[in-house]
């Protein structure tokens, strides 16, 4: 058990310790830009290209946080509760737990480097809205089901759908205006260039 306590202290430590700082290039941000534009063109009269990327960033981000979520419940806690000091975690709470540490940085780097790179704000800035919007997410998740479920009496899977697709829409927009708001007015480079070269944008 010391183990695995040692194991989330130690993910913990390493994925936030240089999160309070200027956030420098930690991925391949060309590589994975260039990966998702390549499937892009068949979308292009649907939805923007800064949309497009969103939602494959969110896609596979969401992919990975149920990946981790497995693989800490299955074999890192062997389903087995885990004790914290006084504490103690239901083994479904704590492989949330874990899990969102993997997908909550993983989610900021990518949102801040891939989707909305053209951000002036700070990167403190940005990690402390970010973390807002998540605990909102979850707080709109937890509420509309209720809702859903509990007063309009929709089935529970449909009404996990139409939640997910509500904070969806709610997260980018908020996302885009307020947690990586470019406050230059300006469009961004890379965002502008890619419409060009993917012939969205005449020039």
């Amino acid at each position: 058990m010391t183990a695995k306590v040692g194991f989330v202290r130690n993910t913990i430590s390493g994925l936030y310790i240089t999160f309070g700082r200027e956030l420098p290039e930690y991925m391949p941000k060309k590589q994975i830009i260039s990966f998702i534009d390549f499937f892009y063109p068949p979308f292009r009269k649907l939805m923007p290209v800064q949309t497009f990327r969103y939602a494959a960033c969110g896609g596979a981000n969401t992919l990975l946080d149920i990946f981790v979520f497995f693989i800490s419940y299955n074999f890192i806690l062997q389903k087995q509760v885990l004790h914290v000091g006084p504490l103690a975690f239901k083994p479904y709470i704590a492989a949330f737990i874990m899990s969102f540490m993997v997908s909550f940085p993983s989610g900021f780097l990518l949102m801040r480097h891939v989707v909305f790179p053209g951000s002036s704000l700070h990167g403190r800035v940005q990690l402390f809205r970010y973390f807002l919007l998540v605990l909102i997410c979850i707080l709109l998740n937890y509420l509309f089901i209720r809702l859903f479920v509990e007063k309009f009496h929709i089935y529970p899977t449909i009404a996990k759908i139409i939640t997910t697709g509500i904070v969806v829409f709610f997260s980018y927009l908020t996302q885009k205006n307020f947690t990586f708001k470019n406050t230059d007015g300006i469009a961004e480079p890379e965002t502008r260039n890619a419409e060009r070269e993917l012939g969205k944008v005449d020039h």
